[in-house]
């Protein structure tokens, strides 16, 4: 089911309900651009905001969380929250600690969404463990991870209780993530992408603005909707009103089958991030 509109959710494996769309924050200062921007985002009806320990950003996210729920006269319960934990925190009990400091950090009582960042080799596991002793006491309303590759969950999931809910990876045009997300889906594993926009990169592709015009859209509105065309979660990033209000502008146009794959066959398995198969952090 292709999303209908901003707060259309998907079903995780464990009945949790996440925004299809949200906002993300990486490397968004603290500050008054940052709380206006998450204030911003729940005015115009994102439901979902996301943020890691290592932005060093929770504190503001916190603040635009207060704001924005408040002005928009909604409750905590209809806002899906993501942190995630940093690499010097894995372990067992340093990732309960991290989970306490983020949940302080953003003033709240609870995560929707708790992540561990990065695949830390030898690392990962105790940290798994930690985040499910979290989920079984109902700390945290659903866990997964961030640029796990198929290898890392195969060998994550042999040893885990509880399977993960969410990968969240970088994934746009460029880098379509093809493998990962069949293996995901197989695992009934929801994918979802950080920088869907490559940074910025792709936003004067020739063949994407081909497929914009022809739509009538910017081309970030194209990728943003190739995504939930392909069943994949995103949380584009910006700070600016017209941007956040545009991003979310996707609902009522539909990509064809041959634009589907015209966007596919741009794939270069180019990273923009990381390689999680080879970092030193």
């Amino acid at each position: 089911m292709v999303a209908k509109n901003l707060q259309d959710t998907t079903t995780l494996h464990n009945g949790v309900k996440m925004p299809w769309f949200g906002l993300g924050v990486f490397k968004v200062e603290e500050g008054p651009d940052l709380v206006n921007a998450v204030k911003t985002a729940i005015k115009h009806g994102y439901r979902s905001i996301d943020t890691a320990a290592i932005y060093g950003n929770e504190e503001g996210v916190g603040q635009g969380i207060r704001e924005g729920l408040k002005e928009a006269g909604i409750s905590r319960e209809e806002l899906f929250v993501t942190s995630k934990v940093w690499n010097d925190d894995l372990g067992y009990e340093s990732t309960l600690a991290a989970y306490e400091t983020s949940l302080k950090k953003l003033g709240l009582d609870y995560l929707d969404l708790y992540l561990i960042h990065w695949p830390v080799e030898g690392k990962y596991k105790d940290a798994w463990r930690a985040l499910e002793s979290l989920y079984k006491d109902g700390r945290v309303k659903a866990i997964g991870m961030s640029n796990f590759q198929i290898h890392h969950l195969e060998d994550l999931m042999k040893d885990a209780e509880v399977k993960p809910m969410i990968n969240q990876v970088e994934c746009h045009p460029r880098l379509t993530q093809k493998d990962l997300k069949s293996f995901c889906q197989e695992h009934g594993i929801q994918l979802e992408a950080w920088s869907p926009l490559m940074q910025g990169q792709l936003l004067d592709n020739p063949e994407l603005k081909e497929i914009a015009n022809k739509h009538d859209k910017s081309i970030a509105q194209i990728i943003l909707r190739w995504d939930l065309q392909n069943g994949i979660v995103t949380i584009p990033k910006s700070t600016k009103e017209h941007r956040i209000v545009e991003n979310a502008s996707i609902f009522d146009f539909e990509l064809t089958a041959e634009d589907m794959e015209q966007i596919d066959s741009l794939n270069q398995d180019h990273r923009v991030g990381p390689d999680p198969d080879n970092f030193d952090f």
